[in-house]
């Protein structure tokens, strides 16, 4: 049977679709309609659960983590997902995870994730994780180090995006795994830096469909998605500076710079791209506080324990 190879091209669209040849060959085009927040770690989340996020527990890229009293994006640990995932679904399937988000930790047989070398003196080196670790070594001695820099952050461009590409071929043709899913993260970022209806947009598409002509054509049964598309933003809305004019945030200050004091502040958001949770510490101001986001130009709404349910995000790490 021919292994089964997820690839997701986040910030794919129809109107993209249409300047990638290659990828439209895959087959009959189809409408996904994301949850809420349509962000890489919910959907994720979604996608290798068929849950909401009241279930799996993933709200956001992040959240405020009570408990601990901090703010923290981008968690790795793949225990942070709540129930079942596609993973374990069919006993004795071979899987493999090619930059997917919640690797770390994940029972698959084979995994690569981009992991940072964090120095002592505090400098920063690009490199990833594998499982085994075995694998770390076989890819770098055959595609090099993984290009972390390309991946994220002004830099962010092609190069890591091609360099998945030619690893996820690699353990597709050495390890012969029957379920292989694949994270492309290129479109996301002339979408962002420049909107998604420009020309730049269109560029992108072109040449991330040229990247993924060598893995369309590996055998295997394949499936092409996207977490979400990218919408035209003009503005911000900037809630966290209301609810401080508002007497509900406070900040305190370090050489010179604020920050975010979440231990004493009445409210705060934490805000990201779609949607922003916001947290009240005290019930007794969440009518103040509502009354503050709601008369900001630009909120559509603002939820209450209802409003969470009707869109599956009730869950209690939510704002």
């Amino acid at each position: 049977m021919a292994p089964l190879l997820v690839i997701n091209v986040v910030g794919l669209t129809p109107r993209l679709l249409a300047h990638m040849p290659n990828v439209a060959k895959v087959g009959t085009a189809a409408a996904l309609r994301p949850v809420l927040p349509a962000v890489t770690c919910s959907m994720q989340a979604t996608l290798l659960t068929g849950a909401m996020p009241r279930d799996h527990g993933i709200v956001g890229n992040g959240w405020y983590f009570r408990d601990l009293g901090e703010v923290l994006l981008w968690r790795q640990h793949n225990a942070l997902i709540q129930g079942d995932q596609l993973w374990t679904a069919i006993p004795g399937l071979r899987t493999a995870n090619v930059c997917w988000w919640y690797a770390m930790g994940a029972p698959t047989d084979l995994l690569v994730t981009p992991r940072p070398i964090y120095h002592a003196d505090g400098r920063k080196d690009p490199d990833c994780y594998t499982r085994p670790p075995s694998l770390h070594d076989d890819l770098e001695t055959a595609l090099g180090p993984f290009p972390l820099f390309t991946y994220w952050g002004p830099n962010a461009g092609i190069t890591s995006s091609q360099w998945i590409i030619a690893a996820a071929r690699r353990i597709l043709t050495r390890e012969h795994p029957d379920l292989l899913l694949v994270y492309i993260p290129h479109l996301d970022y002339d979408l962002q830096r420049h909107g998604p209806d420009g020309p730049e947009a269109i560029a992108a598409a072109r040449a991330i469909d040229t990247a993924l002509a060598p893995l369309l054509e590996e055998e295997a049964e394949i499936v092409v998605l996207s977490e979400y598309g990218i919408t035209p933003a003009s503005r911000p809305i900037d809630i966290n500076r209301a609810l401080r004019t508002a007497g509900l945030l406070e900040v305190y200050t370090q050489a010179g710079m604020e920050y975010l004091d979440p231990w004493t502040s009445r409210a705060f958001a934490v805000a990201d791209h779609q949607v922003a949770h916001v947290y009240v510490r005290d019930p007794a101001d969440l009518d103040h506080t509502r009354a503050v986001i709601t008369e900001l130009t630009g909120v559509d709404e603002v939820l209450d324990q209802a409003g969470k349910a009707k869109y599956g995000l009730d869950h209690e790490r939510a704002g």
